[in-house]
């Protein structure tokens, strides 16, 4: 039997890399506030509308058999942005009327909730599925929250099939342009030393991966029969941000001198994903330094 199976955010990153990837196999609704191109395939329903529009919300589910929904949709946060409204209340408010509306028109919907690694309460180290959780600001608020509200209907509601994947920052040539990694590349395509030297100065130290092995993963979830609660989606590994800088002036022989003093300390949390390679036995197959090529090579294009 096809399943139908809803992406939202479906203009993002994530969005962008599985369509291609379920381009010819699936029948997909996808939302998103607007899309750049729209593809004229049978299997493929665009929808164009903010999902804070309730009522447009349940005008699609009730026309609409929806069978399996990945809700990659959020305001997500840049670096130092902290706002309630919209990276909480509106989030929360959003998440919430899907769910519901999609559970109100098939009681056997299955539901797959895009977490985040900001919700560990540990700073340094590794963590798993089972680590301590702590809100520590608005959007790790939101998605603690979220996931304490799908675990409540799912004991009103016994027969709720939901997931709850967490995931680390990933990066790919689709990566929206207010993120680190195309700030860098932008920055070291137009060889502006202050911008590079001041990240340089920061130390920044993360779990990053390639994205397409994200996708990867998460195509995985959406088709697995396998009963999960909670599944990190991580490379593993810590990487210094300053390493890809140097890879990619190396590589393509960028004329920019780095600071070499005055370099903060620096710590970071790594997922332990031995659990996601285990149950839907995912293999990692690129790095962030491959991302950080492509993404290179596309901005140049873009030039």
């Amino acid at each position: 039997m096809i399943k139908n199976v809803l992406i939202t955010g479906a203009n993002g990153q994530d969005g962008k890399i599985l369509l291609k990837k379920l381009l010819k196999k699936k029948n997909l609704f996808l939302i998103a506030k607007k899309f750049q191109k729209k593809l004229k395939t049978k299997n493929i329903k665009f929808f164009e509308f903010n999902l804070g529009n309730k009522k447009k919300l349940e005008f699609f589910f009730k026309n609409n058999k929806v069978d399996i929904i990945l809700h990659l949709a959020a305001n997500n946060p840049s670096f130092n942005q902290n706002n309630y409204k919209l990276h909480y209340s509106e989030n929360m408010s959003n998440s919430k009327n899907i769910v519901n509306l999609a559970l109100k028109y098939n009681k056997k919907v299955k539901f797959i909730s895009c977490s985040s690694s900001r919700i560990f309460k540990k700073k340094n180290g590794i963590v798993s599925e089972k680590s301590s959780l702590e809100d520590n600001d608005f959007y790790s608020k939101f998605r603690i929250s979220m996931n304490n509200y799908l675990i409540d209907l799912k004991e009103k509601k016994r027969n709720l099939d939901f997931i709850n994947v967490i995931l680390f920052n990933h990066d790919s040539l689709f990566r929206n342009n207010r993120f680190l990694l195309p700030r860098i590349v932008t920055a070291l395509i137009h060889e502006n030393k202050k911008f590079i030297n001041n990240i340089v100065k920061e130390n920044i130290v993360m779990d990053f991966s390639h994205a397409d092995d994200i996708c990867n993963a998460l195509i995985k979830l959406i088709f697995t029969n396998k009963k999960i609660k909670n599944i990190i989606l991580s490379s593993g590994n810590k990487t210094y941000v300053n390493d890809i800088i140097k890879f990619l002036i190396k590589k393509y022989k960028i004329n920019l001198k780095l600071i070499n003093n005055k370099i903060k300390p620096s710590y970071c949390i790594v997922g332990k994903n031995n659990y996601a390679k285990k149950i839907i036995n995912w293999k990692i197959k690129k790095n962030i330094y491959l991302a950080a090529k492509e993404l290179y090579i596309e901005k140049l294009r873009e030039l």
